[in-house]
Order: C-alpha cells, then sequence, then structure tokens
C-alpha cells in the first residue's frame, strides 16, 4: 500500500490553510490505497499579537491593504471553497485575529506523545473553533475545552497550558521553516522532497500526489 510522508506547514488561524488541508485529504482518497502520513509543523502568522488579538478587519487592511470590497470577496471566495470539502466558514463571527503560539504547543505535544491520528484531530478541532465557532484560540480556557474533546487528557493538557512547556520546541521548528526560505502558509512538503504552496483546488494536489507517486 503506498504511503506518502506529509509535512504541512501551517497556522490555526490561517483560512487556506484549512482548505489546503481538506482539499490534500480529499485528493488523496481519490487515490486508491494512498496513505498520507501527516505531521503538522508551527507556522505563526502573528507572533507579536497581543492576548487580546485585533480586529479582522483592522488587521487584513493593514498587513494586505485589501479594500472592504476585496475583503468581502476573498471571504466569499473562501466560504465557497470551504462549502464544496464539507468545512463551514462562518467569516462573520469571526471578528478578530489572535496569537496562536499555545495552540502550536498542544499541536506539537499532540503529535509527539499522542501520535498523529490525535493531532491531526485537534488540529481540526482548533481550525472548527475559530473559523465555525469564532472562538478565541488564544484563550487558555477555550484551547483546554478543545484539547479534551479532540481526546487529550484533561489534567496534562491544563498543566501543558499553564506553562511554557513546549515552546521552545515550536520556536526551533518555526526557524527551521524560515531557513527553508518558507514565508508563507500553507507548505506542503510530499516525501521531503516535493514543495507545493498555497490552497491549491482538490484536482491539482490530485495531480501532485500522481506525479509525486510515479516519481518513487
Amino acid at each position: 500500500m503506498p504511503r506518502m510522508r506529509i509535512d504541512f506547514i501551517s497556522d490555526i488561524v490561517c483560512p487556506w490553510c484549512a482548505i489546503g488541508l481538506l482539499s490534500l485529504e480529499t485528493a488523496a482518497a481519490r487515490i486508491p490505497g494512498l496513505t498520507l502520513d501527516l505531521h503538522f509543523h508551527p507556522f505563526e502568522l502573528n507572533p507579536g499579537l497581543e492576548a487580546q488579538g485585533q480586529d479582522i478587519e483592522e488587521h487584513l487592511a493593514q498587513k494586505y491593504g485589501a479594500s472592504p470590497q476585496q475583503l468581502a470577496q476573498t471571504r466569499q471566495a473562501i466560504r465557497e471553497r470551504g462549502a464544496a470539502l464539507g468545512f463551514d466558514f462562518r467569516m462573520e463571527a469571526r471578528s478578530r485575529i489572535y496569537n496562536t503560539r499555545d495552540g502550536h504547543r498542544l499541536l506539537h505535544w499532540a503529535g509527539e506523545e499522542h501520535g498523529a491520528a490525535v493531532q491531526r484531530r485537534l488540529k481540526l478541532a482548533l481550525l472548527t473553533a475559530y473559523f465555525t465557532e469564532g472562538r478565541n484560540v488564544s484563550d487558555p480556557a477555550v484551547l483546554l475545552h478543545v484539547a479534551i474533546a479532540a481526546g487529550l487528557p484533561g489534567a496534562e493538557s491544563r498543566e501543558l497550558l499553564a506553562g511554557d512547556r513546549y515552546a521552545a520546541e515550536v520556536q526551533a521548528a518555526e526557524a527551521e521553516v524560515q531557513q527553508q526560505g518558507i514565508r508563507a502558509v500553507p507548505a506542503i512538503i510530499v516525501n521531503q522532497r516535493h514543495l507545493i504552496q498555497g490552497g491549491q483546488p482538490v484536482e491539482a494536489f490530485e495531480q501532485l500526489l500522481r506525479e509525486a507517486m510515479a516519481e518513487g
């Protein structure tokens, strides 16, 4: 059975990262027998944000110079892409954008100590908490609730969030990504050789996966 390593570099407040992940998985499901060996890596879009975050409209206008009309068009495109993949983007509920360091610490722990399936489940739960439920994914109480719902032990989750465990590991992983020249996400590395960037359509991912399989 073909097995393909996927290093998925992303943030949990990045809508195109959610689209990229679900498009990739949908594409893989179209290839008989293919199994993805998913490894999630941290990328903080806004590491300098304070705990209260920033108004999303203000943030996007400052960061990208986008007009209200452009932002509305992008939101609609994201909603449509998500709906086609079975993901509910409620963009009106996402009023602020947040720092995601603690979420990445949880993801690192989940992958290291609880396995790829739990890490993937937590990743999707965090994306849903932010994009569908409009929750503050920098709030320890929110993160604790999401972690427990994803199957992580409550006492250990609470202890991790109260301290700085895995902060150094997350920082080192982000530095490594920067050294590789990756400046935008999602960035997907297939079999540690092929780089795919952006929330590509399912058909594009399928073609790229098939090409990677053919190369061996």
